[in-house]
Parts: structure tokens; sequence; C-alpha cells
């Protein structure tokens, strides 16, 4: 929509300098918001970075608790399954010893079996 000119020089140079103050103060609040902006993205950026320091802490803490964890679960399968092969030669020179029927060759086996056992904990305790 053009602008009329008024006849009236006076309300010209009004109009004009309304119009120059107007350039003036959208100007002044462009720059404030580009200032705001600039301002926030810099919080906006700082506080991404605080976030992902903790989060790889966190992250890191997690990890180490896992290893913790598999290295105990480990230990525990190794135990279990020692003790259920102990518990299998102790059955077996059960069996063998209560069984008279059973055949000699079983019988010598569970009893060479077992005292190895005993051996080789003795050898891994000492070292």
């Amino acid at each position: 929509m053009p602008v009329r000119k008024l006849n009236n020089p006076e309300l010209n140079q009004a109009a004009d300098s309304l119009h120059n103050a107007a350039q003036h103060v959208r100007n002044a609040v462009q720059s404030k918001i580009d200032e705001a902006r600039g301002a926030a993205t810099a919080e906006l950026a700082k506080a991404k970075a605080s976030a992902l320091r903790k989060t790889n802490k966190a992250q890191q803490k997690v990890e180490s608790l896992l290893e913790k964890t598999e290295a105990r679960l480990h230990k525990m399968i190794v135990k279990a399954q020692k003790a259920l092969d102990s518990a299998v030669q102790q059955a077996e020179v059960r069996y063998a010893a209560d069984a008279p029927t059973a055949k000699p060759v079983a019988k010598k086996r569970a009893a060479k079996k077992a005292p190895a056992a005993k051996k080789s904990r003795a050898a891994k305790t000492v070292r």
C-alpha cells in the first residue's frame, strides 16, 4: 500500500522522522534479540556439556559395576563347578563302596579320582 504524500511539509517531515525512529527501534530490538539468542545458545551448550559429562561418568560407573559383577559371577560358576565335580566324585566313591556287585574297575577308578582331587586342592592352596 503506497504511502500518501501530504501537502503539509511539517507533517511529511514528522512522518519521515517516525519512520526513521521505527527503523532504529526495530534495529535495536533485533540486536537485543540476537544477544539473547547468543546467551541462550551459550547456556544451552554449557548445560549440554555438563549433562554429557554426567552421563559419561554414570556410564563408566555402570560399566565398572557390570565388570565386577561378571567377575563375581565367573568365580561363583567356577566354584559351583568344582563343588559339583567333588559331589559327583564322592557319590561315585559311595556307590562303589556300597555296591558289592559293582565291577572292580569302577571301584578302582573312584578310588583313584578321590585322592587325586585332594592333592590338587592342596597344591592350589600352597601356591
